[in-house]
């Protein structure tokens, strides 16, 4: 799982040279969200729903990235777990599968 973040990361680099506007404007919605000052969430919250919507959405590098985001900020293994369960009550077996990659970006990010 240390692979899929660091490709994600590189990814989003390349995007950011070669489509700076698309890139920009996605960092600024992503800014805008993700900020704490005068948000009803806090980002570990915001961070394990993220989670969640990555297990549902199939997507091994999110899944990655927002373990990492949410044990930085602040998340238990215990919580990040727990986001992933929600994930699989609403997403059956597919979910499932795609939650054992929290478990591997567990092992392999903190």
């Amino acid at each position: 799982m240390k692979d899929s973040f660091q490709k994600a990361m590189d990814w989003m680099k390349e995007f950011s040279k070669t489509n700076p506007e698309q890139m920009g404007s996605f960092q600024n919605m992503m800014e805008a969200i993700e900020k704490e000052e005068g948000a009803a969430l806090d980002k570990k919250t915001k961070e394990l729903i993220a989670v969640a919507l990555s297990i549902a959405r199939d997507c091994e590098w999110c899944i990655a990235c927002h373990v990492k985001f949410a044990l930085e900020a602040g998340a238990t293994e215990e919580e990040i777990l727990e986001a992933a369960w929600v994930a699989v009550l609403m997403g059956g077996g597919p979910a499932l599968m795609h939650a054992g990659l929290v478990l591997e970006a567990l092992k392999d990010l903190k």
